[in-house]
């Protein structure tokens, strides 16, 4: 009971990550459950739903369904939408549902390979992890998968990996774009966001590459090992308010609270105070100081935050921060607010 959330509202789930990363690649998405998780991830964690396109679908499972592990109901629904809608590959992303009848996702992938002749990406997101774990899951196949051939390297080419609306809260692109253009890259692409399929295909045309989120390491470490793409971390896109507000922070111990690439980034242009960085979500130890932590739970988030004399964090996660009397500055985060400012 210790995760029970009694202040905050949900924070966006694995299944809801996975299915950020197909958005706009093409594909055709079917969220494994009877209804009720689609309706989250269309209505709450996937702004881009009221401006672009993408074919997801709810399997619509029943109750003897679920309980019978009827798979290839699923499989033939499947195979009927890739009549209807031309599709470059499909995907299907693990619920609670199928976690709790230990769906044969291996299985699935197989059935549906031979029935639609597309390739088909299985997540086994089960709905009680982070969105940047579905999302790691979803960038690490879908590389896998797609980005198999050496294309020559285009000098100035810089790919980028984990812009997502759940990491940025952005449901395009120009602004990362132009942020990374204006350093001098040539061309600058967002793997997953304005770009489609074609551009995964072709990542090793990129001269380096830039990971925006933990959830795009595992992807780009398979780009370098596979075809020498080197990578680094970082995060262009910080609210220019809020760099503008920390100027004024001088001497003073403060929590910055985001994903943790945007929380680094942040800490890496104050220096003029003491800054510990938190984060609710991964938190990947080689990238992280030495008191740098992950929030399990309310608790330890109330407790951690009366230490400090202010606080950069997302406004909803106040809720769970009682007795804290210090300043408070909005880093807007919408894997956590996005629901509720929806």
């Amino acid at each position: 009971m210790s995760n029970l959330l009694k202040h905050l509202s949900p924070l966006a789930p694995d299944d809801s990550g996975a299915c950020g990363v197909f958005y706009e690649l093409g594909g055709i998405t079917v969220i494994c459950d009877a209804g009720g998780c689609a309706g989250n991830v269309c209505g709450f964690d996937e702004p881009r739903w009221h401006e672009k396109k993408s074919a997801l679908f709810s399997a619509g499972l029943r109750d003897m369904d679920a309980i019978l592990g009827r798979d290839k109901l699923l499989i033939d629904k499947l195979a009927k939408i890739t009549e209807q809608i031309p599709a470059a590959f499909t995907a299907i992303i693990g619920t609670p549902v199928p976690a709790v009848i230990a769906t044969d996702y291996s299985a699935l992938q197989r059935m549906a390979e031979r029935k639609t002749g597309l390739p088909c990406i299985t997540i086994e997101s089960d709905g009680t992890r982070g969105y940047d774990f579905g999302e790691m899951l979803a960038y690490s196949r879908l590389f896998r998968t797609f980005a198999k051939e050496q294309y020559p390297t285009k000098k100035g080419k810089l790919g980028v990996i984990g812009a997502t609306p759940l990491n940025t809260g952005l449901t395009r692109a120009g602004s990362i774009t132009n942020s990374l253009t204006d350093k001098g890259w040539n061309e600058v692409v967002c793997l997953g966001m304005d770009s489609d399929l074609s551009e995964i295909v072709r990542a090793s045309e990129c001269e380096k590459i830039l990971v925006i989120s933990p959830s795009g390491i595992k992807a780009a470490e398979y780009m370098q090992e596979k075809f020498d793409v080197s990578f680094e971390t970082g995060y262009p896109v910080l609210p220019e308010d809020i760099i503008q507000r920390t100027k004024f922070l001088s001497g003073k111990h403060v929590l910055i609270v985001h994903q943790q690439f945007a929380a680094n980034a942040l800490r890496n242009i104050i220096t003029n105070c003491d800054a510990t960085c938190a984060t609710w979500f991964m938190l990947d130890p080689r990238y992280a100081l030495k008191d740098d932590f992950t929030i399990r739970d309310e608790t330890t988030f109330r407790e951690a935050v009366q230490s400090y004399d202010v606080v950069i964090a997302d406004k909803m996660f106040r809720r769970a921060a009682r007795g804290f009397s210090g300043e408070w500055i909005d880093f807007p985060h919408y894997a956590v607010s996005g629901a509720a400012e929806f």
